[in-house]
């Protein structure tokens, strides 16, 4: 099910190398609150991943992705955007170890009050 038009929709970015997400609006589409692992925050981290051996191809955990959804969550708490509707079928159209890294993701965005509508439909 496509999501509605007359909500703020969660739009992501997953790589291995990356997590970013943003929400735009319903009418513009202009974007209103983002967080990405690309962050300055986020640097330090990037960066011992790059200098372990052997080499990780995985350059953000369920760690990077709570701190995102918290990033995430704030920014929209500050422009009063209480609910978000993310693309069911897209998501589900992932490979499935981006979905499974997903959920502290989404699960940070719920935990500081901003209601992810779909996420219960997800299957991990």
């Amino acid at each position: 099910m496509p999501p509605t038009a007359s909500r703020h929709l969660l739009h992501l970015t997953l790589s291995c190398r990356k997590i970013s997400a943003h929400v735009t609006t319903p009418t513009t589409n202009s974007i209103i609150a983002m967080a990405s692992s690309t962050e300055q925050e986020f640097i330090p981290h990037y960066k011992s991943k790059l200098t372990t051996f052997p080499r990780s191809h995985k350059l953000w955990d369920a760690k990077i992705a709570t701190r995102v959804g918290e990033k995430l969550a704030a920014r929209l708490n500050d422009v009063g955007v209480m609910d978000v509707e993310i693309d069911v079928e897209e998501e589900m159209a992932r490979l499935e170890c981006y979905r499974k890294r997903l959920r502290p993701f989404l699960r940070a965005v719920e935990e500081a009050g901003v209601c992810v509508i779909g996420s219960d439909k997800l299957q991990y």
